[in-house]
């Protein structure tokens, strides 16, 4: 049975000498692995639309196998994302998360809208360290470990002074500290960050400005709760830390020019 669906291209494997195997994030059908005959070939009509990232409608023969991709459209590129490493070291980061945290032939339009509007941020120049700790923390709902920043975990109380337990799963009020004897101290504007971060409709994202400090603080309190929670290793984390490592490096050489 032929199906058109709208797709994302997140892993694609050589298969042989001259096919892919692909693995697509559709709207309607969720993850979906396909064989891409012939793909490997430059001169292929099918080479361009399964590079990674690339957005795109697809036309799949399905069945009760490894479906096979007819054909398709490119609808989106993400052509800076591939022809900027740093960019796709984020970009990589974040749909071998979606391809780890997701079942296949599950369909959640949703988590299609935030990956398709993530990577097209991530490609449109956005602020490509805050749209990862909003992506890492709306996909927390997807694995399962949701934290409570509502209120304090343990009491319930909305008020106080507020820290972070992976413990507890969540925010601890002041009353409530000795319950995780390694809780991390929240200041009052890191609490409305991972509310908002969390939270927000990414479409609405407007400009947002982080200073460095704040930028690292936010990156350990979710690299925590993550590493001690969603027993996740991902390859592309190691490639992410290289190309931050790389770009501090970059960064510090030009201010020591200055």
């Amino acid at each position: 049975m032929l199906k058109k669906c709208e797709g994302i291209v997140i892993r694609a494997n050589h298969y042989g000498e001259s096919n892919k195997i692909v693995t697509l994030f559709t709207r309607e059908l969720g993850k979906i692995g396909v064989m891409a005959r012939g793909a490997k070939k430059p001169s292929s009509r099918l080479s361009a639309l399964t590079h990674p990232f690339t957005y795109g409608s697809f036309l799949i023969q399905t069945g009760s196998g490894m479906g096979t991709l007819s054909q398709g459209e490119i609808i989106a590129s993400m052509r800076s994302i591939r022809e900027d490493i740093f960019l796709t070291a984020y970009a990589s980061y974040v749909v071998e998360l979606t391809d780890r945290a997701t079942e296949s032939r599950k369909s959640n339009p949703f988590l299609f809208e935030l990956l398709f509007q993530t990577l097209s941020y991530i490609d449109e120049g956005y602020d490509k360290d805050v749209l990862l700790y909003i992506y890492k923390l709306k996909m927390l709902d997807v694995l399962g470990i949701a934290p409570q920043l509502n209120r304090c975990a343990i009491c319930g109380a909305s008020d106080g002074v507020f820290a972070f337990s992976t413990k507890e799963g969540g925010l601890l009020c002041h009353r409530c500290y000795e319950h995780d004897p390694y809780h991390i101290k929240l200041t009052p504007m890191l609490v409305k960050l991972l509310r908002l971060f969390y939270y927000m409709d990414l479409k609405r994202l407007g400009s947002i400005s982080l200073k460095e400090e704040t930028k690292k603080r936010l990156a350990f309190i979710i690299d925590t709760y993550y590493a001690e929670l969603s027993g996740l290793t991902l390859k592309s984390e190691r490639f992410l830390k290289q190309m931050d490592s790389l770009r501090d490096t970059f960064s510090d050489d030009v201010n020591e020019k200055l």
